[in-house]
């Protein structure tokens, strides 16, 4: 089974580098713009089944690249819960003492408010399972997150070390191949700028 992995297009909370989770907010202009610059160059492959999650930001992303396809939502696919964190950029939360706890943790602590690092990969890792098993076609394509990404892929590809080494820009991604016996996701290409 081939799966195309595509992080959603730029947002303005992306573009001023906060941490977007629970914020449901549409794509800026520019974020538009370079979705639809990637559409003209042929960036992204043909599926025949179309995957998102319901932000908004992903569900536009989807209509610029497959505007003629039905779209089916998967509410546990959406980005991480960052909890007081949300909306906040490091300079926000420069003086934050919850934040420095999470920093000198390396992330292993729960975003304050928030999902932990282990609920909200087991919750990415659940829904891709359920995609997959309830996927009519044998080309799915998956709008979804940068987080969300980096969880099924650090879960079900040996390729790189680790969470953090799946990250990904704004409407760029993987295409994969999924061996269903060994529950192995093979990257065989990159779609980039």
């Amino acid at each position: 089974m081939r799966v195309v992995f595509i992080r959603h297009g730029m947002t303005a909370g992306n573009e001023s580098k906060r941490y977007v989770g629970t914020t449901d907010e549409s794509l800026c202009e520019k974020g538009r713009i370079l979705i639809q610059q990637k559409v003209l160059a042929n960036k992204y492959p043909d599926i025949k089944q179309l995957v998102v999650s319901p932000m908004k930001r992903c569900v536009e992303t989807a209509d610029i690249i497959y505007p003629a396809m039905q779209k089916i939502s998967y509410e546990k696919l959406k980005e991480c819960d960052f909890g007081e964190f949300e909306y906040k950029n490091y300079m926000d939360l420069a003086d934050n003492p919850s934040f420095q706890d999470w920093i000198d943790s390396e992330g292993k602590l729960p975003f304050p408010g928030g999902e932990s690092m282990e609920q909200f990969r087991a919750r990415c890792v659940e829904a891709f399972l359920q995609v997959i098993e309830e996927a009519k076609e044998e080309i799915i394509g998956l709008v979804v997150h940068g987080g969300t990404i980096m969880s099924i892929l650090s879960e079900y590809c040996k390729e790189r070390d680790g969470y953090f080494d799946w990250m990904v820009k704004n409407g760029c991604g993987f295409i994969c191949e999924y061996d269903t016996q060994q529950k192995r996701l093979y990257v065989m290409e990159e779609i980039n700028d």
